[in-house]
């Protein structure tokens, strides 16, 4: 029995990002290889060529799955209907803005959107936040969409996840297969905490955790963690321009596992709505460890905290906190 297709909004679809993600859908990378999808595709009205242009690419490329592109600068037309929204639209910060200046565009970018997917998008719609502040806007979204449960809205910080997972294998040189179960903890941003302390190798010996084979705790401890907290300006600093392959890529993950589940015995990071699970602040959109079955997260618990890393939890928790604190300042 063919499945029937599922719908994909991408947000921004004509940028970077955007433009290396929705092939990636079309060729089942984030649902399957089995399962049709129709994808929505929005962008604000000065992209509406570019998007158009995609669209053209999208139907030359005769991707099998793909049963239809709706490719439009309408937010109602674009949430209509939608399974799976991955907002990878935002307002990027620009030389010598300040943080509020970027809040207060985003907030209300996200506010708007967030009423199109409320009114609009399929009831169990799972909601993905890729564009920057990640975990404040879907904060924002999740706000102004209350009936979308709040287990179905997240943030993207399997990117963080993967580097750290690349950094590791780069290290021991092992494939990046046989590395698992590190943790990004709380904001996708510097003050994030890449966390190896519950990660192990796979070796033909059997699995060995990470600190032990890496036998290097000054390095996990300090320039481990800055690369991967840093590593996205570093790709700026290369590329000219911000990661957008291994972002699309991430996204694709997130939402495969969140949707087919976690290998047995692993789990991924993902930013969710904090329970005060590890005596995080309930209400913040914070990433931790989650394992996925049936279409759901849960937080993987019962992890011991040591001292160094309970401070790292904290610090990017207050961040989190202060975040929210000016997002709703540009709501008032």
């Amino acid at each position: 029995m063919a499945k029937d297709p599922v719908r994909v909004l991408v947000t921004g679809a004509a940028g970077q990002i955007g433009y290396a993600l929705v092939p990636m859908i079309a060729r089942g990378v984030m649902l399957g290889p089995d399962q049709p999808v129709i994808l929505h595709m929005l962008d604000i009205p000065p992209a509406a060529e570019a998007l158009s242009g995609v669209k053209m690419e999208l139907v030359d490329a005769a991707f099998p799955l793909l049963k239809g592109v709706v490719a439009t600068t309408d937010a109602v037309e674009a949430c209509s209907g939608v399974n799976v929204a991955i907002m990878v639209g935002g307002f990027p910060r620009k030389e010598g803005m300040e943080r509020k200046d970027v809040m207060s565009k985003n907030v209300s970018i996200y506010k708007s959107q967030a009423s199109a997917l409320e009114k609009h998008a399929a009831s169990n719609c799972k909601v993905l936040v890729v564009a920057n502040p990640a975990n404040t806007n879907a904060l924002i979204l999740k706000e102004f969409a209350p009936s979308i449960p709040e287990k179905n809205i997240t943030c993207l910080t399997r990117l963080d996840h993967n580097r750290a997972l690349g950094q590791i294998s780069e290290r021991l040189s092992v494939q990046v297969s046989d590395v698992k179960n590190v943790i990004i903890w709380g904001n996708h941003s510097s003050t994030q905490y890449p966390d190896v302390n519950h990660a192990t190798v796979r070796i033909p010996a059997g699995e060995k955790s990470v600190r032990e084979l890496v036998a290097d705790d000054a390095w996990l401890n300090a320039e481990f963690i800055t690369t991967v907290q840093q590593r996205g300006a570093a790709i700026i600093k290369a590329r000219k321009l911000s990661s957008a392959l291994s972002a699309a890529s991430s996204a694709c993950d997130h939402i495969r596992d969140w949707v087919l589940g976690t290998p047995e015995g692993s789990w991924v990071s993902m930013g969710v709505y904090s329970d005060g699970s590890y005596n995080v602040p309930a209400g913040l959109i914070y990433s931790f460890p989650v394992t996925c079955k049936n279409g759901e997260w849960s937080i993987v618990q019962g992890l011991s905290i040591d001292e160094f890393s309970r401070k790292k939890l904290d610090l990017t928790a207050e961040e989190l906190t202060e975040e929210k604190a000016l997002a709703y300042s540009c709501l008032s």
